[in-house]
């Protein structure tokens, strides 16, 4: 109501000044004298200012009429869009500048604004090829999702915009949860477009979640062929693919082809623990135990770890006590001062019953790394020795309330998993998991150390190709355990034959 009131006084104040101006052009003396074919025209003040006016419209409209005639004359000469552009001049001058109000209006978030400035250009330029996007993504960002599925729909037949509308309607699949849509859809846009990186990135992803690890290969394949990927990247996640593409080796019967694909996955990635675990239960499986142990070492140099433990000792699993741990040397000694292989050792020496030695192997380690499974060794080592029960129970208490040491982490949400996966289970990120000291304590460990049978002193026994004993497999009671028959193995990894390259 004032905004309308207001305008009213502004077009009263306009009329008043123009009425006051007449009146003062009429009370002006003299004028402009005009000389025509003889004739002499004399115009007063105000007579003059309308005659400018009138010549400024006459050349405006001589201007108009001469762009209508050469129009008409380039019509003539076969020109068959002239005229049409002619006549369409205005209509596109406000289509262009509704297409920019739209994308100004989408810069600022203005998803209503942006869609209604959309629709106006559509209409005024009949240009889908230009407007069609600019309505998507205003629909989207106005969470009209049906209007923005129909823009992109219509991009699909024109083949100079196929790309952008199988992508759009890809990431509304994502957002919708569809994931088997969007992964075919993400497939298609990788073959019109294999350089863009965002495409490539959501189909490996995608395919990685549903456990393509071939079609994972290949589109990791393509990123180093167009080098959106660094050449020691490719090799990382390709030797990722190729374990997890192998991860059924775990189950009897494993076929020659999926021991193949673990070997693989330990030649990309000699470093990548699951993998050098993998490949060497396939080399224990197919009777070359010597070959296991040099990618175990390998694999130990590079980052100790108690699955690289429990395949070590799996090539001999019926040794006794005291030979697994002569064994173990040749693998502990290439990392001395490792927790983890302190760790391990300890765990070697409860099991031959030699607690003294076991106490220094730990050294400071529950001093300086207290985790559950330092803590659950120091209880087992101190009822070994004869220690009272109160200093047992002491040691276990605290580790139930310790940290449970290094885990399986996803490096960008923190996730921690029980054991190693090529995608994270919480946020499905692709090759993040990191084998290290979460910030939050868990009370799940991932090697397996429960505490229960510790708690009730009751007997376990160990059986089959145990790797190392766990910290619930040792019996608190009299500190001993059962490592099988003793029947040492007559392979000697110490001189293994020349491996394949």
């Amino acid at each position: 109501m004032l905004w309308s009131l207001l305008k009213i006084l502004v077009f009263v104040a306009i009329v008043a000044l123009l009425a006051f101006g007449a009146g003062v052009l009429l009370e002006t003396a003299g004028g402009v004298q005009i000389t025509l074919a003889g004739t002499e025209y004399t115009l007063g003040a105000l007579q003059s200012v309308i005659a400018l006016l009138v010549l400024m419209v006459l050349t405006w409209l001589f201007f108009k009429l001469l762009s209508l005639l050469l129009a008409t004359l380039r019509f003539l000469n076969g020109d068959e869009t002239s005229l049409s552009r002619f006549f369409d001049k205005g209509r596109e001058r406000r289509g262009y500048q509704a297409l920019a109000d739209s994308l100004m209006a989408l810069a600022v978030g203005e998803g209503r604004a942006a869609l209604s400035k959309a629709e106006r250009a559509e209409r005024y330029l009949q240009d889908p090829a230009l407007t069609n996007l600019v309505v998507a993504q205003a629909a989207e960002l106005a969470g009209d999702t049906r209007k923005a599925s129909e823009a992109y729909k219509r991009l699909l037949s024109d083949q100079s915009t196929r790309f952008v509308g199988v992508r759009g309607i890809m990431k509304q699949k994502l957002s919708e949860g569809d994931t088997e849509t969007a992964r075919q859809l993400a497939e298609k846009a990788l073959a019109l477009r294999p350089k863009h990186e965002e495409v490539q990135d959501t189909l490996l992803k995608l395919q990685a979640q549903a456990e393509d690890w071939a079609g994972a290969r290949q589109t990791l394949a393509t990123k180093l062929k167009t080098g959106t990927l660094p050449r020691e990247v490719f090799k990382r996640r390709d030797a990722v693919l190729a374990l997890s593409s192998s991860k059924a080796l775990l189950a009897e019967e494993a076929t020659p082809e999926q021991q193949e694909q673990a070997i693989e996955a330990n030649r990309l990635s000699p470093d990548l623990v699951p993998a050098a675990a993998l490949a060497a239960r396939s080399y224990i499986a197919k009777g070359k135990p010597r070959y296991a142990v040099r990618i175990l070492k390998k694999a130990w140099e590079a980052q100790p770890h108690p699955d690289l433990a429990h395949a070590f000792a799996e090539i001999a699993p019926d040794e006794t006590a005291q030979e697994r741990v002569k064994r173990f040397e040749q693998l502990l000694r290439l990392k001395p001062d490792h927790d983890e292989t302190r760790l391990v050792k300890a765990e070697l020496l409860i099991v031959a019953e030699d607690f003294p030695e076991a106490r220094r192997a730990l050294g400071d380690l529950v001093d300086r790394a207290p985790d559950a499974r330092a803590l659950t060794l120091m209880a087992a080592i101190e009822k070994g020795e004869g220690g009272p029960d109160v200093m047992v129970q002491g040691w276990l208490t605290k580790a139930l309330s310790a940290p449970r040491g290094p885990q399986w982490v996803c490096e960008s949400c923190n996730h921690i998993h029980a054991e190693w996966a090529p995608t994270c289970e919480n946020c499905a990120s692709f090759d993040t998991l990191t084998w290290i000291r979460p910030d939050a304590h868990e009370y799940s460990s991932a090697t397996g150390a429960a505490m229960l049978p510790l708690l009730s002193a009751r007997q376990e026994h160990t059986t089959g190709a145990l790797a190392i004993v766990d910290p619930d497999l040792l019996d608190v009671t009299n500190g001993t355990a059962d490592v099988g028959s003793e029947n040492p193995t007559k392979d000697d990894p110490d001189n293994p034959d020349k491996l394949p390259k």
